[in-house]
């Protein structure tokens, strides 16, 4: 690593905590490919590194969001057990299930959830004391597993299932959604810590960004009316949804897997 590696760094980390902290999402979805080409990161480094990444952007989101008190910290806490469950359960199937079919399915899904978010059309918001411990649970299991599965953010699947299907107001579970990604790093990274995949030089200079990013993320989301932000929010899920579906779609019509 040389010297213009680390402002070049600390700009991928601050890139990648907005995009966290506006859409409570891990931030892998551009850390994971600029640590690879900008940074030199090897494809294994790539995966692994933006894992313990994950860990102070996602903390520093839900912080920002805490203190507006939009966190739900009953669902996060319910939802947290769960989710590493289904990181470890997604990991250990990664070479049994079908991961193209799979995120295929998952971007169908979350591209009709994005639209339904984006039009404003979700349940009616409920008292979050109503909601059923269980559902909170079933949602970080679903998140962990698919994270694990795909090596995908959980973020994509909480936010909305979150949103659309518990009827948690959008800027909560936007902060609920970054307190559970914080807890799912935990296993991954140790995992791969342990096999020697994460390049520590990497992921020091990126955390140098990541947390100014995070709050600033999440301070816009805040202060953004409910309408524009739930049309970014749907917007982001749609690209998403649409970029996994495209190349899944092409992986599994030529056989993959």
């Amino acid at each position: 690593m040389t010297v213009w590696d680390v402002p070049i760094g600390a700009l991928i980390g601050f890139a990648a905590g907005t995009l966290s902290g506006l859409f409570g999402v891990g931030g892998g979805i551009v850390t994971t490919p600029a640590v690879q080409y900008l940074l030199g990161a090897t494809p294994i480094q790539a995966v692994a590194t933006p894992l313990p990444i994950i860990f102070p952007t996602a903390l520093a989101g839900a912080y920002s969001y805490r203190k507006a008190g939009e966190v739900d910290t009953r669902a996060a806490a319910w939802a947290a057990g769960p989710g590493v469950l289904g990181t470890v359960a997604g990991a250990a199937l990664t070479d049994v299930v079908n991961a193209d079919v799979l995120l295929l399915i998952t971007a169908v899904l979350l591209g009709w959830v994005a639209i339904h978010v984006a039009r404003g059309r979700q349940v009616r918001v409920r008292e979050q004391l109503a909601t059923p411990a269980w559902q909170f649970g079933a949602v970080g299991l679903a998140a962990g597993f698919v994270s694990g599965l795909l090596g995908v953010g959980g973020g994509i699947v909480m936010v909305p299932a979150f949103t659309a299907l518990l009827g948690m107001p959008l800027k909560r579970a936007l902060g609920t959604s970054l307190l559970v990604i914080s807890v799912l790093a935990i296993p991954g990274t140790i995992v791969h810590a342990a096999l020697g995949h994460i390049n520590w030089a990497i992921f020091l200079v990126v955390t140098l960004g990541v947390i100014p990013g995070a709050r600033l993320g999440a301070r816009i989301a805040l202060g953004a009316r409910e309408r524009a932000l739930r049309i970014a929010v749907g917007s982001f899920l749609l690209c998403v949804a649409v970029v996994y579906g495209a190349s899944e779609l092409g992986y599994v019509l030529m056989g993959r897997g």
